[in-house]
């Protein structure tokens, strides 16, 4: 499916979205000075064992430890208990499979794997494999076939979706690329005492241009200038497809806003989606599964009944696909949709659900219909849900809800900021929101505000309120 990748930068954070048919379908944010952990290689040290949970916590340096499973230990011997493979004070190399989130610390595995554009190479493993996503048969075995060919002596290779139709030697290229980089992280290794960071991922843009832009892509359209010049001069590094158009927008107000992804981003967040006919879904998240209910609401079809539930749990099937990709939501999803009496509509519509669910890169599986009538799912957990990225607690009614973060807020108003002083007529504008907002806006030593000034060339002037809420606001132009 064709998409779009739109690139946006405000307040040291860059904003990305991924668009199929003109509609968001992933969204990803990064502060630049923040370090990002999934993915990061750290020199570890056990700090304690839990024979009872099969686990062990690990100190990597960052404010709380991470946690190990047995299963993700990368020993031959697996039937071992892991008091037996670990002992406190032990160094291990291990890498950050989920983000650190709420109370829990980072996952981590010693199972390592370092992604290029067109591989993984697993330094630790001794195998091969080809990318679910590429279904042609013929292309999967000449893909392995390669593969069995380069493979690094003892080290395992995954052949990734990019992969499909090139050639031998630009996989050879990124083959040495990768093992070459393997080199200078066990020199680093060897080196370091724990905790140390061996190895840091590349920034977010450099990994979606890498993990993303393919052949499918028709457009990196980018926002600011300093990204636009740097994504050009990496384009031919990084083998992006030359049928790939890179643009630089030059719109009258900002992209997000341009595009319509603020208010994308906002139905998001919300527990109701209604779907095109006028059914709608309800998704509930708590930490432990998310449960998501499926409705007729305003549909009631023209034939009969059988037939419009059938087209609602269908249309609900690709919409809750789409849900999941958006929201990032990941664990155990259980799925109500409206009762089918029919075994082959539920087959109907589990096929759907599979079918939409494919377009995902992010690994789920569908177990099908309890006997509660109910659909068991689960998705891989690796990012934080979207309603953590963009939401913080109300302090107003004590936690029950969520409301905008300063940051998000800083940036709606940095956005509303460049949408006005593109007229021409406006030479000063105010912005009147919370003072935890103003200091978001301002930055340190007031950089961010010295920035947007010189960036539009015309005078900002900043209110604090406390009258208003954390993500009120109030932007306006004057002649």
């Amino acid at each position: 499916m064709s998409q779009q990748v739109v690139i946006t930068s405000y307040l040291n954070h860059v904003l990305v979205g991924i668009l199929e048919k003109g509609r968001l379908v992933e969204f990803f944010m990064e502060k630049d000075e923040e370090s990002r952990t999934v993915g990061n290689i750290y020199l570890g040290k056990v700090e304690n064992i839990l024979p009872g949970m099969e686990a062990a916590f690990v100190d990597i340096g960052l404010e709380r430890n991470a946690f190990l499973y047995a299963g993700d230990l990368n020993q031959a011997d697996s039937d071992l208990p892991i008091n037996k493979l670990l002992r406190k004070g032990e160094q291990i190399l291990v890498q950050v499979t989920k983000e650190p989130e709420g109370t829990k610390g980072a996952r981590v595995t010693s199972q390592l794997s370092i992604p290029g554009r067109y591989l993984v190479l697993m330094p630790m493993e001794n195998n091969i494999g080809v990318s679910r996503q590429i279904v042609d048969s013929e292309e999967r075995e000449r893909l392995k076939d390669i593969a069995e060919r380069i493979k690094p002596g003892e080290m395992g290779l995954i052949i990734r979706t990019l992969a499909a139709g090139h050639s031998e030697e630009e996989l050879i290229q990124d083959r040495d690329y990768l093992v070459a980089l393997w080199d200078e992280l066990q020199a680093k290794t060897k080196a370091s005492t724990a905790p140390k960071l061996i190895y840091h991922d590349y920034d977010l843009i450099h990994r979606i241009l890498r993990d993303l832009v393919s052949e499918d892509t028709e457009q990196v359209l980018v926002e600011q200038e300093w990204i636009y010049n740097s994504i050009i001069a990496k384009a031919k590094s990084l083998g992006l497809p030359e049928s790939v158009k890179i643009d630089l927008f030059q719109g009258k107000v900002s992209l997000f806003e341009q595009l319509g992804l603020d208010h994308e981003l906002e139905k998001a967040m919300r527990k109701q989606v209604w779907l095109n006919s006028g059914g709608y879904l309800i998704i509930d998240q708590t930490e432990a599964l998310v449960s998501i209910d499926v409705n007729t609401g305003k549909y009631v079809g023209q034939k009969e009944l059988r037939n419009t539930v059938l087209q609602t749990n269908l249309e609900a099937a690709a919409e809750i696909a789409k849900q999941l990709r958006l929201r990032n939501i990941g664990g155990i999803i259980i799925i109500d949709f409206i009762d089918m009496d029919n075994e082959a509509d539920k087959k109907t519509v589990l096929e759907a659900l599979e079918t939409a669910l494919a377009k995902d890169k992010t690994k789920s599986h569908v177990f099908g219909f309890t006997q509660l009538g109910l659909v068991e799912m689960t998705r891989k957990k690796s990012k934080q849900r979207l309603s953590n990225l963009l939401l913080v607690p109300c302090s107003h009614c004590k936690g029950r809800g969520q409301i905008y973060s300063q940051e998000i807020t800083a940036i709606h108003i940095a956005q509303r900021i460049f949408s006005l002083a593109k007229e021409p007529d406006i030479h000063t504008i105010t912005v009147d929101c919370h003072p935890f907002v103003a200091v978001e806006l301002i930055g340190e030593q007031g950089s961010n505000l010295d920035a947007l000034k010189k960036q539009i060339k015309k005078e900002i002037i900043i209110n604090t309120r406390r009258d208003l809420e954390l993500d009120q606001i109030k932007v306006a132009g004057h002649h």
